[in-house]
């Protein structure tokens, strides 16, 4: 049956069919999947149909990186298609990191029947079970009649409050049976989660007051003013011109401000500036806007910006004093609190003093002067810092998508490449994924087929999932892999040395491929460069070719990722490159050894 003529109205039709009607209804162009015995009849009514297109990858895990890179590009929820058994469990890494990450994404995993359920039967697991950790809600769909209704309600879960991953498991039967399917309500609503938008009004009128005392502020942005969708980010700016107030961000807070803004200190963090991570620690008032107080961001708890007044505006309320105490929390949308708050300053026509403001900024631009991101520049070898301002020197201008792998590139990435805009930045920020990069590049070059979509990688965390640069000549899209290739699992070899006496353990790789060669094996194009001189036109000559390509940098193998804070350190304790000696990090992480990756 063609589901493109299908009404939107109640009828009757298959298992298989509401769920490519549901995709349609809840407009999805796009799905990321892999075909197996329990999803047959899906995949049988995809194919007789044409307005949902769907993607196939080479491995489950890249079709959920994939999905997460077209979500995160798009701002709309990636879809993903997987079977039952190792189908689903393939999908879990995914599913935590977009849970992690607060990434809408829609998983549907096919089940066996509902009679073989619990029979231990061939390519049968528990995927509500496995799945309930790792993401907001799941659902087992054991009666066709409420299959249309679970697959609405799944969309609006996964992209409303903080939004995340959601799984719904549909048995085979339910697939070849027949009921009645109706369409989205006009106004999606659930009687158990309704999410909360509005801040408190007298919260955020505290907040304007608290923020007008400050002497010394700061802007403290996260992820969730990216999730929350452009307006938020332009309210983020309008609130940045106000106040004057220095703003930071986390990694995966990135674009929500611009790089090139005045009052811009960078990424805050283990290997964030210098100026941001000390401003943190000597503010008196904190505005915490979409971030969740990750131990990668505030160091040892005990020394975490002591002495300030924390304000915290999230949607999530049970990242409310979950792991810093705050003085004033705001449950909301970002974009609304936002919005609220700009109206009310502007109402009160509230300013920070200007003497204390001008002296902050003062003390700011003394750090600043460190200049805590400058490394040794070489004529002889490419320095993976070099590679980076090169890359985004040359492509600045364009309309670019930059994703990672994960690792020292991804810091150097975050540290050196200028994002302007939100939804530009794709990287795996809580789980850490290696392999995240390459098909979240696919996901996004399928959703803006006419952009620039790069992958900065590493030689070890690319190889996890090269399988996908399959889908990438399948699909005709034409991704951008910039390997920095340093011939090692760069951040790992960084805390042997560091912590572990030098004793480089397993994190070299004496086998890599010919990165070359296996770019043209998959029908791709690879280019390889190895002179600070000639990476200018690799450079040009990679983005100029219209296909896939694997470009195999080779940079300085023992460069390591500076400024860094040493794990259950103070802000203020951060190591600079020209202090990082091996006995002064010795000193620097505590007696016993005990920091943590």
């Amino acid at each position: 049956m063609d589901t493109n003529a299908m009404s939107t109205e109640r009828r009757e039709m298959t298992g298989a069919e509401m769920v490519v009607q549901a995709l349609k209804d809840n407009g999805v162009e796009h799905i990321f999947g892999y075909p197996g015995g329990a999803v047959l009849p899906i995949y049988d009514a995809i194919f007789q149909q044409e307005a949902v297109r769907h993607i196939l990858v080479r491995h489950e895990q890249g079709a959920g990186h994939a999905a997460e890179g077209y979500s995160r590009s798009t701002g709309k929820p990636g879809v993903m298609l997987v079977t039952s058994g190792p189908g689903a469990t393939n999908a879990v890494t995914p599913l935590q990191d977009a849970l992690m990450d607060s990434i809408p994404l829609v998983c549907i995993t096919g089940q066996v029947p509902t009679t073989l359920i619990g029979s231990d039967a061939f390519q049968e697991c528990d995927t509500v079970g496995i799945t309930r950790p790792c993401t907001k809600h799941n659902w087992l769909v054991k009666d066709v009649n409420d299959l249309a209704r679970i697959l609405h309600e799944a969309f609006h879960v996964a992209t409303t409050g903080r939004p995340g991953p959601v799984v719904v498991d549909i048995p085979k039967d339910v697939q070849f049976a027949t009921g009645i399917y109706t369409p989205p309500p006009a106004q999606p609503s659930h009687q158990s989660y309704r999410p909360k938008l509005a801040g408190d009004p007298a919260r955020i009128e505290a907040a304007v007051e608290l923020l007008a005392s400050a002497k010394r502020p700061i802007l403290y942005t996260g992820g969730g003013v990216v999730n929350s969708g452009p307006e938020a980010s332009q309210l983020l700016r309008e609130l940045v011109a106000l106040t004057d107030a220095p703003i930071t961000s986390t990694l995966m807070g990135l674009g929500a401000y611009p790089a090139s803004g005045e009052n811009w200190l960078g990424m805050l963090g283990m290997h964030g500036t210098y100026e941001a991570n000390h401003a943190m620690h000597g503010c008196d008032v904190m505005v915490c806007i979409g971030a969740r107080f990750d131990d990668r961001i505030t160091g040892r708890l005990n020394a975490f910006s002591p002495g300030s007044k924390k304000i915290h505006i999230d949607i999530d309320p049970s990242s409310i004093n979950k792991n810093v105490r705050v003085d004033l929390p705001i449950i909301g949308d970002v974009a609304h609190v936002l919005e609220e708050l700009v109206r009310v300053w502007k109402a009160k026509n509230k300013a920070i003093d200007a003497e204390a403001l001008k002296s902050w900024w003062s003390q700011i631009d003394g750090w600043k002067a460190r200049n805590s991101l400058g490394y040794k520049p070489s004529r002889d070898v490419i320095m993976p810092q070099y590679a980076v301002q090169r890359l985004y020197e040359l492509t600045k201008g364009r309309d670019t998508y930059i994703s990672t792998e994960v690792g020292q590139h991804q810091m150097w990435a975050a540290q050196f490449y200028g994002f302007e805009a939100p939804n530009r930045w794709l990287t795996s920020g809580g789980l850490g994924t290696m392999g995240y990069g390459l098909p979240a590049t696919i996901g996004a070059q399928i959703a803006h087929p006419e952009s620039l979509c790069i992958c900065i990688a590493g030689d070890a965390s690319v190889l996890m999932n090269m399988q996908e640069m399959s889908t990438a000549i399948q699909h005709g899209a034409p991704v951008k892999i910039f390997i920095l290739n340093n011939q090692y699992m760069g951040m790992v070899r960084q805390w042997q040395q560091l912590l572990h006496g030098n004793r480089l353990s397993n994190s070299y790789t004496e086998a890599l491929p010919d990165f070359v060669k296996l770019a043209e094996a998959y029908g791709g194009v690879g280019i390889r460069c190895q002179k600070p001189d000639e990476l200018d036109d690799a450079i040009n000559e990679m983005i100029s070719v219209d296909a896939p390509v694997l470009f195999d940098c080779r940079v300085a193998n023992l460069a390591n990722c500076f400024p860094m804070i040493p794990s259950g350190k103070a802000h203020n304790e951060i190591l600079l490159p020209d202090e990082a000696t091996d006995e002064a990090v010795a000193t620097a992480i505590d007696a016993k050894g005990k920091a943590l990756v």
